[in-house]
Order: C-alpha cells, then structure tokens, then sequence
C-alpha cells in the first residue's frame, strides 16, 4: 500500500529511512551497471562507486522503493486553499450583538433605578421642611396616590373614570381651600414600619412630592369622622413602601400643632382604584391610609383602617 503522505508530514526518523532506501537503491542500480560492463568486476554493495552518468542524471523519481521492511511514496500534490468559514463569522457575529444587547439593558436598568433615586432624594430634601399648600378639592372619582402623573386633561390614571360614574363628576362642586389650622396633619408615624414623615395638605400629585398627603374635606386627626391620608409606595420617598406589612393592632401617630393622636390598625384592604367608598365620612374617629399596590406594579390600591386609641 502506497504512502502518500506529503514530505513535511512525514517523521525525521521515516525521512532517514527513506534515504537511507534511496542511497540503497542507487548503490545497486550501479552495481548492476557495472556487473554489466564488467562481469569480472567486484560486487561489493559496500565498495564506493563514482557515479555513472546515468546515476547521476537519475531524476528524484516518484514511486514505490524496494526494501525489505519500509516502502513509501511521495506524490506531488497540489495544495487546495481553505474556503471560508461563513458559518463560524455568523456565530461570532450574533455573539457579538448578544453582548451588545446585555450591555445596553444592563445600562437602561441601572439607568433607571438612578432616576428612582435621584426622585426619592429630591423629595426626602423637601420633605425635611414641608410647607402646607392647601389644594382645592375636585370631584374624586378615583382614589388619590396614582402612580402616574396626570394628563393633559388633569386626570391621573390611563382611564380614570369609569362610564356609569361620568355624569357625578359634573354634579360636584369644589370645596373651598380649607385654612391652615393648628389641628390640621403635621406628621405621621408608624413605629412598626420606620415611618416618619410630613403631612401636606392635598392628595394630588405635586402636593404628595413633598410628604403624605391629608385629603381635603376629610376629618382633622382626633376630630369624629374620616381622616384620609395618602403617599406613594415607589417614588419621591417611597413613604408607604411597606404598608401592606401592617398587622392588626398596630399604632399609627399623627401629630398637629397641639396634640399627637394615636390609632390602632383595625383591618386592612385591597380595593381597585375606582373605589372611593372607603373615604366616605364616618360617625367615629378613623384614620384612613392609602397607597398604590402592589409594589412597582400598582394596579391596585392597599388601604389600612385605624381607629383612635382611648
């Protein structure tokens, strides 16, 4: 069987071997010349015989080599050039975009939650000295907290008002901007939560930049009927965060001017925005917390009901 490896494939040992076969094959090729011209002539394979012409003129011949143990041929190949592979430059390609696609949602992602905490810190900043800004009230149709600024037409959700509540919104009148009293919300806390924090007055959207908000028209802190506070749970301070975490029988202080009044969580709920009933007016003292929930989704509102403490 013919080997037909290439020259530079071959080992140094199997190059030896193979000129040790030529030289061999040339040695005998004179010493048949010689036994030809001469038949008198010595044959020893070992005696050093200058090269006939013919030798001499022997071309480097492809083929087979006699010889007892080892027989190989070179063969002149023409080296084929290796096509391209397109299929491994697609792989690095989208490899590549992949990276770049990480990368940029890893930027927007770290981009966001850097905004989040520029708002916070802006709004703790003004929270540290709140100055009350009563706002009138409009006809509420949703519960105030949204998590969404308001539109151009001053509503605060996608779809704010629900068909068969439309005609109310006419039929209401602005109460007057209520003034500033020393039983009026100053500041709200909850032990339990970590929660200490101004109370404006207004719920609406820039009033809760600058701490919770008390509802105008809804109870004073300590007075007989409802008194409704909001704050937002993800953003400009993310007062409310942590409301859902409340128990029953935990305390809530808000503070006026005069008196800090204590009340006892006493049920806790998860209403759809639309449902204002929880605001209405009571014939008891009550304490009505609202915020978005849940958090970072806010498609619903949470409210917590206290009731003052004795």
């Amino acid at each position: 069987m013919k080997d037909r490896r290439y020259v530079d494939e071959l080992s140094i040992e199997e190059l030896e071997t193979l000129l040790h076969l030529r030289k061999r094959e040339a040695r005998l090729d004179r010493l048949r010349e010689k036994r030809e011209a001469a038949p008198g002539a010595s044959l020893d394979p070992l005696e050093t015989v200058p090269p006939t012409p013919r030798a001499a003129a022997r071309p480097n011949v492809t083929g087979p080599v006699p010889g007892p143990r080892y027989s190989a041929t070179i063969e002149t190949k023409t080296r084929t050039r290796r096509p391209i592979q397109w299929g491994w430059i697609w792989d690095r390609f989208l490899l590549f975009i992949e990276v770049l696609a990480l990368l940029g949602l890893v930027l927007v992602i770290v981009q966001m939650f850097s905004t989040v905490r520029e708002l916070n810190q802006e709004s703790r900043a003004v929270q540290q000295a709140p100055t009350p800004t009563p706002t009138p009230v409009i006809g509420l149709v949703m519960l105030p907290g949204g998590h969404t600024p308001p539109d151009a037409q001053g509503r605060a959700e996608p779809a704010p008002i629900p068909t068969h509540l439309r005609g109310l919104v006419a039929e209401v009148t602005p109460l007057p901007a209520p003034t500033p009293g020393p039983e009026q919300a100053q500041r709200i806390i909850i032990p339990v939560l970590g929660v200490d924090a101004p109370v404006v007055e207004g719920d609406d959207w820039e009033s809760l930049k600058k701490g919770a908000g008390h509802h105008i028209g809804s109870a004073n802190p300590g007075e007989r009927g409802n008194c409704v506070i909001s704050a937002h749970n993800d953003i400009y301070g993310e007062i409310f965060r942590d409301l859902p975490d409340l128990s029953l029988g935990d305390e809530i202080l808000v503070q006026t001017q005069t008196q800090t009044y204590r009340y006892v969580v006493q049920q806790t709920r998860v209403v759809e925005p639309t449902e204002i009933s929880v605001m209405a007016p009571t014939s008891s003292p009550v304490l009505t917390l609202i915020s978005c929930y849940p958090y970072r989704v806010n498609t619903h509102r949470i409210v917590v009901i206290a009731a003052l403490a004795p």
